[in-house]
């Protein structure tokens, strides 16, 4: 060996199986490669770790963000063909990556996916393990009963089988407050009788329960966001929709949705009733309705704020109401370019209504848009005008005049409450100011330009329906009943063990019987003294002034 030479140096390094010497601290260990099976085993257990399910779960509530941010595809199709058209860089890479339907994305699937692998992996082990102890026999008794913070000792003169017996009798169900106890007996080898007995087991099946269903409820939600359809319609007085897609304002469904699935019916809203107090606060909606079901038959009913309608398989729920001012306009030939009712949105309080009257069937020039208000019972004040209460007292529309080409002949979708006026000039006055027409109930008023005439024939009302349907519903609800059962189990059941021990008395206890009792709880427990007290109570006769229990403090 040279001078140069180490005593380490001469240690041969030639794989993870050669010994290196302890003392040579400039040797690095080699690790053995995990393989392909090592690797999936350490990937399975970081998935099935209660760290990765907690982060998984709270990056399951941050990717849920962008879909409150953005507008949804599958709920408003409109907004996102404006945020399109508004945004059409950014917008479209956002369209690609799917932040316009986040619930239906692949990356919300994913960590969706693994949140439910997560809590699989988490669950079965525990629950294997939760059966083998529910199955195995209670710890037997320790040796030293002193060691433990609750134990005691008293002599009775009850025999050792009668002290077992009484003993056995109290914990499985003798005393209401002592039933769910184990007990299992046994011989010590100096003859002494020995009792162990262990309870709140139910603690952990609560846990477990809890987890169950969770995972439960995660499969419920999914499949509801797969089978579910959820329709809103506008209906005014008279007039009613089918259970149809084409009858529906709007309507959206799950990926598995098929349309056979829908339940065919009809309903017709016969009249809605609204009340309101003295300060404009409402006191009564009702819409009374007729529902005509696929077998023919038909039956009338009625629907309030918080009792909404069963009507084939799905739920009718009163979403809104309003007022829907019966007009016609006719052009300047004199035909009739428009007729019907048309729905104006409530603002305020006093129902101060917005709405758009879209003519686009002029038999010759510009496309009409009529833009204003509906005042139910109109006020004038200060060269303008308000409404001063909800009801329909003196009905005023208040409209401004458009011109143009109201696009919609162009297939992106408009919505019906705004006016698309890219394309169209507002009409004014000889003054430059924009025209304003006032039209009260059963009048006519010219439209200016020569455009034509514009008729306020009636005030019916509408009511806003939203239709859902759901199958997951009722399983949600009993997972989360499950759920709160469990988590109440796992954290009000007292997880307690208590242990006796009965031998013969011996000297100035001859002919009597000693026992020795402790009692042990997994966590803080105030009434783990007074259940061993409860146990030895009823074991039979004591000595009185004995000290029955004692503290290690």
């Amino acid at each position: 060996m040279s001078e140069e030479q180490t005593p380490a140096d001469t240690v041969p390094r030639t794989g993870p199986a050669d010994r290196v010497d302890p003392g040579d601290r400039g040797v690095a260990p080699v690790l053995p490669d995990l393989g392909l099976r090592g690797t999936a085993r350490w990937v399975w257990r970081q998935l099935t770790s209660m760290r990765v399910a907690l982060m998984l779960l709270m990056t399951l509530a941050v990717v849920s963000v962008p879909g409150s941010v953005f507008p949804q595809r599958p709920q408003d199709p409109a907004s996102v063909a404006r945020f399109l058209r508004n945004n059409p860089v950014g917008g479209r890479w956002l369209d690609r990556l799917g932040f316009f339907d986040v619930y239906g994305s692949v990356w919300f699937s994913a960590v969706y996916l693994l949140l439910f692998l997560s809590l699989v992996g988490c669950i079965l082990p525990r629950l294997w393990l939760h059966v083998t102890a529910f199955r195995a026999r209670p710890p037997r008794a320790p040796r030293r009963f002193e060691r433990f913070e609750v134990h005691t000792e008293i002599v009775t003169d009850a025999s050792p089988q009668e002290v077992l017996a009484s003993a056995t009798r109290a914990l499985r169900g003798g005393a209401a407050r002592l039933r769910g106890f184990r007990v299992d007996l046994g011989t010590e080898p100096d003859g002494a009788r020995t009792l162990a007995a262990e309870r709140g087991s139910l603690r952990e099946s609560g846990n477990i329960l809890f987890h169950l269903a969770l995972l439960g409820l995660l499969v419920a939600i999914a499949s509801g966001q797969l089978l579910h359809y959820r329709g809103q319609a506008i209906v005014v007085e008279g007039r009613g929709f089918a259970n149809s897609p084409s009858d529906y304002d709007t309507f959206e469904t799950g990926t598995a949705f098929r349309q056979g699935s829908l339940v065919p019916f009809s309903l017709t809203l016969d009249r809605f009733d609204a009340e309101f107090d003295a300060a404009s606060k409402p006191t009564t909606f009702q819409a009374d309705v007729t529902l005509r079901e696929a077998d023919g038959s038909t039956r009338t009913d009625y629907i309030l704020v918080n009792r909404p309608l069963d009507a084939g398989g799905a739920k009718v729920y009163l979403q809104g109401n309003g007022y829907a001012p019966q007009v016609t306009v006719r052009d300047a030939a004199g035909n009739v370019a428009f007729a019907g009712a048309v729905p104006f949105l409530p603002k305020d309080a006093s129902y101060r209504s917005e709405g758009v009257i879209k003519v686009p069937d002029v038999t010759s020039g510009d496309q009409i848009g009529l833009v204003g208000s509906l005042l139910p019972t109109a006020v004038a004040e200060g060269g303008g005008f308000f409404s001063a209460y909800p009801q329909p007292g003196n009905p005023l529309l208040v409209l401004q005049v458009w011109r143009g080409d109201l696009g919609l002949d162009t297939g992106i979708p408009q919505n019906v409450y705004q006016l698309d006026s890219a394309a169209m000039t507002q009409v004014k006055g000889a003054d430059a100011a924009p025209v304003t027409l006032l039209v009260e109930e059963g009048a006519t008023v010219e439209l200016p330009d020569g455009l034509g005439t514009v008729s306020f024939d009636a005030l019916p009302r509408f009511a806003a329906f939203d239709l859902r349907y759901d199958p997951s519903l009722p399983w949600a609800a009993s997972f989360a009943g499950c759920a709160l059962l469990g988590l109440a189990l796992s954290l009000f059941t007292p997880r307690r063990r208590l242990w006796l021990r009965v031998r013969a008395g011996e000297g100035e206890h001859a002919g009597r019987t000693v026992v020795a009792g402790a009692a042990l709880a997994r966590t803080d427990d105030a009434g783990l003294a007074a259940e061993l007290d409860r146990v030895l109570d009823a074991v039979g006769p004591q000595d009185e002034g004995q000290d029955r229990w004692t503290s290690a403090i």
